[in-house]
């Protein structure tokens, strides 16, 4: 499943909209009669396209509700989507990424629904990362698609031939077991991170963040990555100094992108690695990994004296358009749709986000998942039983940085950790560049 993109502003976004082609905005006529004969539409990315037009049959046969459905590739998704949301076309429910949030509240894309019980009830049932990943300033926009968040991995083979007996519990312990199988000659960079300037940069060094007990940005908003005392300053330090002091990260770190390596962890290469959960069942896929069976999740580390085993977690979600929720009729299918994919179907069961989990390999945000028969033997096979996967979700915290203005800061934050990577800025100054930045969108937003 691909990450988020790194976001324009909204008024980049609009710009370039204007005289986009009458056939990007949708087709009101068709559409309302359509809808007229009870249909719900709905627009997503080309992710689990099979598992999604199975799931609307499903939905189908059980509401007698006819489903339209579009869906484009990641890449030009948002754009798509966007170019509708501005013309105002008939959408009832998409799939929205949490980093688009705040801006998609604040141009009025999406409806919140804090009013609507029927939604609100299940989060009793989710983790608490993913709720709050759907909330922005006290309202609720949607229903979890599906949630993950930032696995510590480790090669059980490289440990054994190491004589590790249990992978490490702080990032103190990460390094002295790196160093060991590095003086054994077994890994030469047993330590991986994947830090290229890309959409995942900003979920691997928020991962370590929270690890070593900080934040990026406080509750009210203010920007507390340069505090020495809050977490990003000694990650940046301890990236820093695992490339050019232990040498026991790669100093092609920085070019090397999440899916790259993905490869390079299920290639052997590597004894331990921050890698999307998401990923364990590739890499102990056969036909996939060279070290497949050998690839184990430990909690994350926990770095310095106020270090935590939190992590990142993100998630992608249903949301609900205006149009559709003031219309009686719409909102009344939107919202059984929504409830059918989103959280439990007419037999009472979530099997939409049991058939995403065991058919693609994406967790749930819903808790109640993990006490599936099926959903336990997926883990089993995969990943060597679940238990720490579902015991780090709960420790998993949203992106603290997500705001109208992510997208535009991130590309700082982005060039500032690369200069504390390369050894061309200290921890401390590039983590005032990036505090900087945040400040000076923050204001001007206001």
């Amino acid at each position: 499943m691909s990450n988020h993109a790194i976001l324009p502003s909204r008024r980049q976004a609009l710009a370039g909209l204007l005289g986009a082609p009458a056939v990007l905005l949708g087709l009101p006529a068709d559409h309302a009669a359509a809808q007229a004969g009870g249909t719900v539409s709905f627009i997503g990315w080309s992710a689990a396209v099979d598992q999604v037009r199975a799931q609307i049959s499903a939905f189908e046969r059980a509401t007698n509700i006819r489903v339209n459905y579009e869906n484009f590739p990641w890449a030009q998704f948002r754009t798509a989507l966007v170019t509708r949301l501005v013309g105002n076309a008939p959408i009832d429910v998409s799939w929205v990424s949490d980093a688009w949030l705040p801006e998609f509240a604040e141009a009025g894309w999406l409806a919140d629904i804090n009013d609507i019980p029927q939604l609100m009830r299940y989060n009793a049932e989710a983790a608490d990362y993913c709720t709050q990943s759907m909330t922005y300033r006290g309202r609720q926009y949607g229903l979890a698609y599906y949630g993950d968040h930032m696995s510590f991995m480790y090669n059980t083979e490289l440990l054994q031939r190491a004589g590790i007996a249990a992978p490490p519990t702080t990032w103190e312990e990460v390094v002295q077991q790196s160093l060991r199988i590095k003086q054994q000659g077994i890994s030469e960079y047993p330590l991986l991170l994947s830090l290229a300037a890309d959409t995942w940069l900003i979920e691997f060094v928020s991962a370590l963040t929270y690890a070593f007990g900080g934040r990026m940005v406080d509750d009210q908003g203010n920007a507390v990555m340069a505090d020495a005392n809050r977490g990003s300053v000694r990650a940046a330090r301890f990236i820093r100094e695992a490339i050019a002091t232990h040498r026991i990260v790669s100093p092609g770190a920085v070019e090397t992108p999440e899916i790259n390596g993905l490869r390079a962890m299920g290639s052997g290469a590597h004894a331990f690695g921050i890698v999307p959960t998401y990923r364990i069942r590739a890499l102990n896929d056969p036909s996939q990994a060279q070290a497949h069976g050998k690839i184990r999740v430990a909690l994350m580390p926990k770095g310095g004296p106020d270090g935590t085993n939190a992590t990142l977690g993100w998630i992608r979600f249903y949301g609900m358009t205006p149009g559709a929720k003031q219309d009686r009729a719409r909102r009344e299918r939107a919202v059984r749709f929504m409830e059918f994919f989103g959280g439990r179907d007419t037999a009472g069961a979530y099997s939409m986000q049991k058939l995403l989990l065991t058919d693609v390999g994406l967790p749930s945000c819903a808790l109640p998942v993990n006490d599936d028969a099926d959903v336990k033997t997926f883990w089993d096979r995969w990943a060597g039983g679940g238990a720490v996967i579902a015991q780090q979700a709960t420790l998993a915290r949203k992106k603290d940085t997500i705001s109208p203005w992510f997208g535009e800061w991130v590309e700082t934050s982005n060039q500032a950790w690369q200069a504390v990577c390369l050894g061309r800025a200290e921890p401390e100054a590039a983590m005032r560049t990036a505090a900087a930045k945040w400040t000076e969108l923050r204001r001007a937003f206001r």
